[in-house]
């Protein structure tokens, strides 16, 4: 078992360093660019295009898909991989992150204008779109295979290994520890199946299910946590300069050799490529099902989503812990270093407040990425079969409850990394057909 682990966090750290870093930051620099930097010129549009009804084949609207994408994205990812990555980067690594959320509006623009632009239909006849329809339809059926590898992938990269680990991390730091209560398997693998069980009633119910829920929390949960961040900058606002100050500083300090900047910027992307999925492909499964009939209009929601994840929430984060400077600690740390810090910035009451986003963040990720994997089983093995791959769905979610978090974390990079082999290679190989269509709405 050890070997096992040695061998997936050996693959990890190579294919989500370097290559990862020039595929995911590379290709939305040049998405940007190739784009008149659009996140910058329509962000107006972008906002008006939220505002904007519109019906067209699909199962639900383009505020219902963002939501959906952002209750994703906005988890645990925003609270244990931005204290992750300031244990491993230090707090340089968050101005990589909003350097990210940047070129991955970008990146976010085309997918959702692409998903609209080719959708697909399932063997029953519903509108579904993703990476695998935008292969296929977009480039041609001589792409199957790439649709295919990208799907295996999601269904593995969906699993929320990370999120069902990291809750009961949260559980065991907050409650039961204090409460003397041993660290067992058994007692993970019984919150592992409580955990499971509240999932599957929002799971089971579908796309319809998940975006209203999505819809109704995802507001709430952000205002929520800001007001909480907010309290926190009110009662220690002679820390806040030190804390922007420190990221510039660290973010470019070649103090310590080129390589250790180079793993700061690395570090940092690779977890706002965690958080916000630009590039990754699971943006394009939900928005393909927007009923918009407009693609640029879709892509520009779409692009609203990093904006809100890396740009916004995760500063949120990132904020209490470096004021409570309490993230130099050995091994990889997640959301043990963002409770201490909140819970010393705000005492008696800071670590339960985040608890509380904690256990909402985990549950609406965990809502969102069980849609991501269905569509892609149902892709691979027909929507008569799905049903199988949800059950899977909800028992990995018990045993992601007793895994490492090392383990946990390396599943899911790896697994994001792969699908964005076939994800950037779509954007960049339709690029000019995106660029097309951007020419027809300003047109228009």
């Amino acid at each position: 078992m050890e070997n096992l682990k040695n061998i997936i966090l050996a693959v990890t750290d190579f294919v989500c360093g370097y290559p990862l870093f020039f595929w995911l930051i590379g290709g939305g620099l040049f998405l940007f660019i190739y784009s008149g930097a659009v996140p910058l010129r329509w962000i107006g549009k972008s906002m008006h295009s939220l505002r904007t009804r519109a019906e067209g084949e699909g199962q639900i609207s383009s505020f219902q898909a963002l939501m959906s994408t952002i209750s994703s994205t906005v988890g645990m990812g925003n609270i244990a991989g931005v204290a992750i990555a300031l244990v491993v980067g230090g707090p340089g690594a968050i101005f990589w992150m909003w350097v990210s959320a940047l070129l991955g509006m970008a990146t976010k623009f085309f997918e959702g204008t692409l998903a609209i632009m080719y959708k697909g239909r399932d063997e029953n006849g519903e509108i579904q779109g993703g990476p695998m329809y935008v292969l296929t339809h977009g480039i041609g059926p001589k792409m199957k295979p790439l649709a295919m590898f990208f799907s295996v992938f999601g269904m593995i990269g969906c699993l929320c290994v990370m999120q069902a680990n990291q809750l009961v991390e949260a559980l065991y730091t907050v409650f039961l520890t204090p409460a003397g209560v041993p660290e067992t398997l058994g007692i993970r693998f019984v919150i592992g199946l409580c955990i499971a069980g509240l999932v599957s009633i929002v799971v089971l119910g579908g796309i319809n299910r998940i975006s209203k829920v999505a819809t109704k929390i995802v507001p709430v949960m952000v205002a929520l946590y800001f007001l909480i961040v907010f309290t926190i900058i009110i009662l220690h606002l002679n820390l806040l300069p030190g804390v922007f100050a420190r990221i510039f500083h660290e973010a470019f300090s070649m103090q310590a050799g080129f390589g250790a900047f180079a793993g700061v910027a690395i570090t940092g992307a690779r977890r706002a490529m965690y958080v916000n999925e630009a590039g990754v492909g699971t943006a394009s499964i939900m928005h393909g099902s927007s009923r918009n009939p407009e693609p640029v209009r879709e892509g520009l929601v779409a692009m609203l989503g990093p904006v809100i994840d890396s740009g916004f929430v995760c500063t949120l984060t990132a904020i209490p812990i470096i004021m409570a400077d309490n993230f130099e600690v050995e091994g990889v740390k997640g959301l043990t270093v963002a409770l201490g810090a909140f819970g010393k910035l705000l005492p008696y009451v800071g670590k339960y407040l985040l608890m509380l986003m904690v256990v909402i963040f985990a549950f609406s990720t965990m809502f969102s990425y069980s849609y991501y994997g269905t569509r892609c089983a149902a892709y691979l093995f027909g929507t008569r079969n799905e049903k199988y791959y949800k059950i899977f769905y909800i028992l990995m979610l018990v045993l992601a409850s007793v895994l490492s978090l090392d383990v946990a974390v390396g599943i899911m990079d790896i697994s994001f990394a792969l699908m964005s082999i076939p994800t950037m290679f779509s954007l960049l190989y339709l690029a000019p057909r995106v660029k097309k269509e951007m020419k027809r709405f300003a047109g228009r």
